[in-house]
């Protein structure tokens, strides 16, 4: 058994140079796919080969499978790496990969399937004894089925799009009177984002924790969680700020949450690397939320804790190679955190494209910076605004939060606007500080005008 000789990388920017960086490390030559604006982005310089696939726009560019499988047989390239976004969750692009005999380095295309489809996952979760939030057994195909379900397991309820993420195609509705519009609404936003309009239903609870569980798992029987990571620090459901281990975790919820991943994993024979989410009420109950079947943006802390490199294992896994740890041996060391830098207003989140005209990146003890910035590289406005991860690890979370200041205080960048400020907030907040948080965390702050201590 032996590794692939080239890998073909289907994205761009700072996930991207991380791949890269991974297959250096195994010997692996690369090919880097660019569109026409990025010629001269780091991944495009750091990759042994680059090939441009088309215009800025995405659909004709990072989205263009025929593109991209073109680009990888010119190359010679043996398989693909999607990274997260793009195709990295799109089924047909693994079909079409498997089709073209190259190998997809992800899970499977059912696999990628079950996790597109959330009240299917929901309804295999449910067969398989994982605490599932109450609501509807499968898609609600009326206004008048959503009531049904509504009125059975009482109000407040969530309206979700099967196919979402993002907080898109997603509706709080309070009560009975505001469901129809919601419903219609809902339905409306996952047909224009995701091209369906599939829409289920779930009791609706406030406070909540959002934390997932990293897995491997080889295809041969072999599965094993990394442990947990907190991702309750969202803002509009878009992740800000995760840690590892979670700040309300203990050896026996590590436990049973890492079980339940287990098992939602074997449920549906998963294969390589994936994310187990689930949701944590105020007292403690676990409930199985969503499947995501590809690399997390926020990977690193886990890395940062576990000691594995998890771009590496998917590498070896796609490969055909068997896990080469025991649950047993997966041990998780001190705490890690990451703060997504997006190049927007720290205020208004707007986009803020343009030129760096300076960069300076932090460093010292235990500080990761993940980019594919530098001073001179102008950023596109054509794609997502994350710029930065800046990842820290200390022998507690005490330890990972000075860092991070230290870290965010050292993060000079001028030209363009970054999310920079907003982080330095967060991480003096004394509700922050004490690990007391939920996902509606940056929104009481907002409402209640409180400021982070200076």
């Amino acid at each position: 058994m032996e590794l692939f000789k080239k890998i073909l990388i289907a994205n761009r920017a700072e996930i991207a140079v991380r791949i890269i960086r991974a297959c250096k490390e195994l010997g692996i030559k690369t090919v880097a796919v660019y569109s026409d604006v990025e010629k001269e982005s780091l991944h495009v310089k750091f990759a042994d080969e680059a090939i441009c696939i088309g215009p800025a726009i995405s659909a004709q560019s990072y989205l263009n499978i025929p593109g991209i499988l073109s680009a990888a047989e010119i190359t010679d390239s043996e398989a693909i790496h999607p990274g997260y976004g793009f195709l990295s969750e799109n089924p047909h692009f693994a079909e079409a990969c498997a089709t073209s005999g190259i190998t997809f380095i992800g899970p499977t295309p059912e696999n990628i399937r079950v996790g597109g489809d959330k009240a299917k996952a929901r309804q295999i979760m449910k067969r398989r004894g994982i605490p599932v939030v109450p609501g509807s057994d499968g898609p609600v195909v009326s206004e008048e089925l959503a009531m049904k379900v509504a009125k059975k397991i009482g109000f407040p309820v969530i309206i979700k799009a099967s196919a979402g993420g993002g907080g898109r195609g997603m509706r709080i509705v309070k009560e009975e009177g505001d469901l129809e519009h919601a419903f219609y609404m809902a339905q409306r936003e996952a047909l224009t984002a995701f091209g369906n309009g599939e829409l289920y239903v779930e009791q609706y609870i406030p406070n909540i924790r959002h934390i997932e569980v990293q897995i491997m798992a080889d295809g041969k029987g072999n599965v094993i969680h990394l442990g947990e990571r907190d991702c309750s620090i969202q803002r509009r459901h878009q992740k800000l700020i995760e840690e590892a281990p979670s700040p309300v975790s203990t050896e026996k919820f590590r436990k049973k949450i890492g079980e339940f991943a287990v098992r939602a994993a074997r449920a549906i024979k998963y294969k390589n690397i994936g994310t187990i989410e689930f949701i944590v009420d105020m007292e403690g109950n676990i409930y199985f939320m969503e499947i995501n079947t590809r690399v997390q943006v926020e990977h690193p802390v886990t890395e940062m804790v576990s000691g594995i490199d998890l771009i590496k294992e998917q590498i070896k896994l796609a490969a055909g190679f068997p896990i080469e740890y025991k649950q047993q041996q997966v041990k998780i060391y001190g705490h890690s955190i990451e703060c997504r830098i997006n190049a927007e207003d720290p205020e208004r989140f707007i986009p803020s494209p343009g030129k760096i005209t300076f960069l300076s990146l932090p460093g010292g003890p235990g500080v990761r910076v993940d980019t594919a910035a530098y001073s001179g590289w102008t950023v596109p406005p054509h794609y997502d605004s994350l710029i930065a991860k800046i990842i820290v690890h200390g022998r507690n979370r005490e330890e990972a939060i000075s860092r991070m200041k230290r870290a965010l205080d050292e993060f000079i960048i001028e030209g363009i606007k970054t999310t920079t400020p907003f982080h330095k907030k967060v991480c003096s907040h004394q509700n922050f500080l004490k690990g007391e948080f939920d996902t509606g965390f940056i929104e009481k702050i907002n409402n209640s005008g409180q400021q982070a201590p200076q």
